[in-house]
């Protein structure tokens, strides 16, 4: 990928891989995919980077912005570059969390640091709200996701949000508080909203990378994290963790693991502080505490987007059960607690300026490209009933009753489809029933217009379809009555109409060839067209009557237009074709004769096999 890929928005499309699916639509909490051409697109005024869509696209037509490329630009560049490194990697590298640490410092990263430093800053802080305030009302602001759905969607909740900045925004400003503004950062871990967090913020960090990103990097180095482990690993290989190492914060990526760490969740029945996860539950949080507002009091709400924390993230790239995940993250915290080594204490003074401070501690001095897209309230639009109504009926919406919320265009709705179709955000062709009843009323179209017999049955020779031309051909019925009888004869067993059926049996097993016969039925021809619809299920038979004098008239036309073609290159080559020009005429005048006789009843109703049309075949 080129330099420009820094300006994508960290999820985007593949066009040429997204084609008639509604499944991200149906996926996304908050309705943010518009659906354009049948391609569905993200727009990033509207998305909370929950990172559903990337999850449940079954063509993987949703990617995740790579920035590899970006964190190489960067070691090469700096004279020293830090890496943040999420708590979670203990639940996504199991088997090897210290090959990680190796391979990292391989691929060029100068230091290592625990992004659940900037947790145990943030606790620290909120501990010391709570202690001089006595409770702390606010929404967490560690998952970038919910700030983000905060904004956009519950503008009025904004004042609510924790004056200070993320665990991650913490980290960073408290590495540049130590080791200079001239480091560069960047987040390892399985969220795809920090890279929202980075584009936002440049330099808090510089830039953020999923472990997916980090396995690919270190695939493409040749880094076999297996083997690293299996060599053996030092304290001089791995090196020191910096600042330090942190303690319980690192139990932060699971539900419940901020909480954990205040001083009030050391108490199980505290009613301070709770903790949300899952974008469907906090968004349902959300709403009731808007609808509460100031008339409830409010605890501490930890709010992580993705279900059971920071570990389920869509980043990931083990795809492991959560109760391995959970226990793996758990066993990592108290491993680190037991190990009786030092761990990160929060300086007193950092502390009390993230208070003071709270975002301006964020110095805007550290400029990387941050793209063109900030955090803002997500576009909405009013529409009238009348405007509803009118998109309801282009939908085939025309009562109560057609308003099937089968949800299958992704919508819960066809109200809220009828919307979105209004919005931009959606198309008529995304509503299943409606195109249905297109196709269904096109085929119905199709066979009641056409002057020859059609009937379409199934395997068990019950039809399915057919016209009035059809009934009054086998069911002695007029055009007028066969109109009326159409719609009462699907499902009936063909034998009642067509003594011939058996004909039909064969054709199940053509394989999609088409056949052509001539029928004698009730002293009339018939050419008969067999078709297959659909393979060992589905066959369709068209009947033309060839003894009307239409077609007789039409043969009659084509035979003489043959005979004097035929004519005209003999007069060319007289000499040398006479004797087999004669023979041919006599053949086509006498089938010109064929044509216009009436057959008689004796001969016997049945299938004749079509020698001319086999001929042309």
């Amino acid at each position: 990928m080129g330099n420009g890929n820094s300006r994508l928005y960290p999820i985007y499309t593949e066009l040429t891989e997204c084609r008639d699916c509604y499944k991200c639509v149906r996926a996304c909490p908050v309705k943010s995919i518009q659906v354009k051409d049948a391609r569905a697109v993200v727009v990033r005024d509207r998305c909370i980077t929950c990172g559903r869509c990337v999850d449940t696209c079954p063509s993987h037509a949703k990617k995740i912005r790579n920035d590899v490329y970006r964190a190489r630009e960067l070691i090469t560049s700096k004279r020293r570059v830090f890496v943040s490194l999420a708590p979670s990697y203990a639940s996504e590298f199991t088997e090897t969390p210290e090959a990680v640490l190796v391979a990292l410092r391989t691929l060029g990263f100068s230091d290592i640091s625990e992004t659940a430093i900037g947790a145990t800053l943030v606790s620290a802080a909120i501990d010391d709200h709570i202690a001089k305030n006595g409770s702390c009302p606010w929404i967490s602001t560690a998952c970038p996701s919910v700030v983000e759905l905060v904004h956009r969607y519950h503008p009025e909740l904004i004042g609510n949000l924790s004056p200070i900045p993320s665990p991650l925004q913490c980290h960073s400003a408290y590495l540049r508080h130590l080791y200079g503004q001239d480091i560069g950062i960047v987040f390892i871990g399985p969220c795809i909203a920090k890279k929202v967090e980075a584009d936002q913020r440049p330099g808090y960090p510089d830039l953020a990378l999923t472990f997916r990103e980090l396995r690919s990097w270190f695939a493409s180095e040749g880094l076999d994290l297996k083997e690293i482990q299996d060599h053996g690993i030092t304290t001089e290989s791995v090196g020191a963790m910096l600042p330090a190492e942190a303690g319980e914060s690192t139990l932060y990526p699971v539900e419940g693991g901020m909480v954990a760490s205040f001083g009030i969740g050391k108490d199980v029945f505290q009613d301070q502080a709770v903790s949300v996860s899952g974008v469907d539950h906090v968004m349902e949080t959300l709403c009731d505490l808007a609808k509460s507002g100031e008339n409830e009091p409010s605890p501490f709400l930890e709010l992580l987007n993705c279900e059971g924390g920071c570990i389920y993230g869509p980043g990931k790239s083990n795809f492991r059960s959560s109760a391995v995940s959970k226990a793996s993250a758990t066993r990592f915290t108290k491993k680190r607690l037991s190990a009786n080594r030092p761990v990160f204490s929060p300086p007193s003074d950092f502390v009390q300026m993230m208070l003071d401070k709270g975002y301006g501690l964020l110095a805007q001095t550290h400029q990387t490209n941050p793209g063109d897209y900030f955090l803002g309230r997500a576009p909405g639009r009013v529409f009238s009933e009348e405007a509803i109504a009118k998109a309801l009926s282009d939908l085939g919406k025309n009562s109560v009753g057609d308003e099937l919320n089968c949800g299958g265009c992704g919508y819960n709705s066809c109200r809220d489809m009828a919307i979105a179709y209004l919005d931009g955000m959606a198309e008529v062709e995304m509503c299943v029933t409606k195109m249905r009843k297109l196709a269904q009323s096109k085929i119905d179209v199709m066979l009641r217009t056409l002057p020859m017999g059609v009937v379409i049955v199934d395997r068990n020779l019950s039809i399915v379809d057919c016209n009035s031309p059809f009934l009054s051909l086998f069911a002695d019925l007029d055009g007028e009555l066969g109109a009326v009888a159409v719609d009462r004869v699907a499902g009936l067993p063909l034998h009642r109409f067509v003594p011939f059926h058996g004909e039909f049996s064969q054709q199940f097993e053509t394989e999609g060839k088409t056949s052509q016969y001539r029928l004698h039925f009730k002293g009339k021809f018939l050419k008969v067209t067999f078709f297959t619809i659909e393979n060992h299920r589905l066959v369709g038979a068209m009947f033309q009557d060839i003894t009307t004098p239409t077609i007789r008239r039409e043969t009659v036309v084509k035979k003489a237009d043959a005979v004097i073609q035929k004519s005209l290159e003999t007069v060319q080559q007289i000499a040398s074709l006479l004797g087999e020009n004669a023979a041919e005429t006599e053949i086509m005048l006498n089938s010109l004769i064929e044509a216009f006789q009436v057959p008689n009843g004796e001969v016997p109703d049945g299938f004749i096999a079509d020698s001319d049309q086999r001929n042309q075949l």
